[in-house]
């Protein structure tokens, strides 16, 4: 990463006035390597969290990513965790409830049977943590076409303690709109936390937008948080939780 931020800052001294887009590059991919110190001191002590293979960034969350997940599951430890789109994510969190969180179940949400028959046969996961499968399908939002889950109303009834919002992939407009279908289930006393993956592009936008106003028509009081290193994520918290946006 360091090369790659000398290479950039050359280009930028050759032609600073038309460069303005490298300039926000080399920011973001320095707030990343920062993020990956941080995140590396956070996991310092825990040694199956440093022995676990993990792949971060590109498709995967990165660093800044990883960092609020670690917090999040080490200090407020959620008794039950939803996991939209099955990978890195999956891995982290089934180890740690293999080791810290003795008596929390997670279920993974996964579009595509082969990546999960892939992923199996590299990690086993703990006998805590489920996989659903609920095949892609394209619904309408708002006149977009957008990327959904089929039948995932059916498939999951129960509400969760923490949502990670990081599938199915993601649509130009509405995307990853699934996570709309939980939180019309909130109830005003409802204690959450919601991780929102990739909120730097247009269509997580769009579906965040409409998250908050769902939550202000139930009347559910939330605070909002934004890391960003070469990509944005956004928590969105209840009052038990709101000192997440803030790690």
């Amino acid at each position: 990463m360091i090369s790659k931020i000398k290479y950039l800052y050359k280009k930028i001294v050759k032609d600073p006035f038309k460069n303005f887009e490298l300039n926000t590059i080399i920011l973001s991919q320095t707030k990343e390597l920062e993020w990956a110190h941080i995140y590396h001191d956070s996991i310092r002590g825990k040694e199956w969290l440093e022995k676990l293979p993990l792949n971060v960034g590109r498709w995967a969350g990165n660093y800044s990513f990883f960092y609020v997940l670690n917090r999040i599951l080490a200090d407020y430890k959620p008794n039950r965790i939803l996991d939209l789109g099955l990978g890195e994510s999956s891995k982290f969190v089934s180890t740690y409830l293999e080791n810290y969180l003795l008596h929390s179940t997670h279920v993974i949400v996964e579009q595509d049977e082969v990546w999960l028959k892939q992923f199996e046969n590299r990690f086993e996961l703990c006998n805590r943590s489920s996989i659903i499968h609920c095949p892609l399908e394209k619904v309408i939002i708002k006149d977009f076409e957008s990327n959904s889950y089929k039948n995932i109303n059916d498939k999951i009834k129960e509400k969760f303690d923490l949502y990670i919002v990081d599938g199915p992939f993601g649509s130009d407009r509405y995307s990853r709109y699934d996570i709309l279908n939980f939180v019309e289930r909130f109830e005003e006393n409802e204690e959450f936390i919601i991780m929102m993956d990739d909120t730097n592009r247009l269509g997580e936008q769009d579906t965040l937008k409409d998250i908050i106003i769902c939550l202000k028509k139930k009347n559910i009081n939330y605070f909002l948080g934004n890391y960003v290193g070469n990509k944005s994520l956004t928590i969105i918290a209840t009052t038990k939780y709101k000192f997440v946006t803030s790690l």
